[in-house]
């Protein structure tokens, strides 16, 4: 029940930032396995006021959390037509909230 719980408090926390789909406004569904960045283009100055909130209202430590890690500096181009190679960035899910509140600390660095 506990669990349940601060699964449905981190989901009411991320649901802001999420939106909704355009043409039939239809709410986007959260899941454990759904990716703050890759799912919900939730952009990097969000990402950090969502995080900022998450580590208050659930009281975890910040630990090594580093935004960087998932929000890699990407290089500006001069050359419009030359593309620069996609980062590899680790995943960073709801799961991962959501077991990070569960112990009380952030448990993913």
């Amino acid at each position: 029940m506990v669990e349940e719980s601060i699964e449905q408090r981190v989901y009411e926390l991320v649901r802001p930032y999420a939106g909704t789909y355009l043409f039939n406004l239809k709410k986007v569904e959260l899941t454990p396995d759904t990716d703050l960045d890759t799912d919900l283009s939730i952009d990097e100055l969000e990402v950090e006021d969502l995080m900022n909130n998450f580590f208050d209202k659930f009281d975890v430590t910040r630990g090594n959390f580093k935004l960087q890690t998932y929000y890699p500096y990407e290089p500006f181009l001069l050359n419009p037509f030359k593309k620069s190679p996609p980062i590899p960035v680790p995943d960073f899910t709801l799961r991962m909230l959501i077991e990070s509140a569960k112990a009380g600390r952030r448990l993913y660095d």
